[in-house]
């Protein structure tokens, strides 16, 4: 005779109430982790430190700074991909530190959330 009032392969029956606190539970720490991912900055130094982006947690670059020795006019197209380097490489560290965030919140493993 099958069990009442619970899941199948929840090891007894998880009731609704304990399901729904659960939920409530996780937004509130989804909730939480956005928060922190929002207010966090990462910034990447490429070329030996003539070229810095920084950007926020939420992926929307803040700034992009250029040492004065990284201007050649003669080659535009090196620094410009310094720029680029170092941006990807700042969105890099958001997007890895922002995983880490959400899995120490929520326990689970959720690369590409943000």
């Amino acid at each position: 005779m099958a069990k009442r009032g619970g899941f199948p392969g929840m090891g007894g029956g998880m009731n609704m109430n304990a399901m729904i606190k659960q939920a409530q539970k996780m937004q509130q720490q989804m909730a939480k982790a956005q928060e922190e991912i929002a207010e966090m900055e990462h910034t990447a130094t490429v070329g030996g430190g003539v070229v810095s982006a920084t950007v926020k947690g939420t992926n929307s670059l803040l700034s992009v700074k250029i040492s004065p020795e990284a201007m050649d006019p003669d080659d535009v197209e090196m620094l410009e991909d310094l720029i680029v380097s170092a941006v990807n490489e700042a969105l890099k560290q958001a997007e890895n530190e922002n995983a880490e965030i959400m899995k120490k919140m929520t326990g689970a493993n959720m690369p590409g959330m943000f």
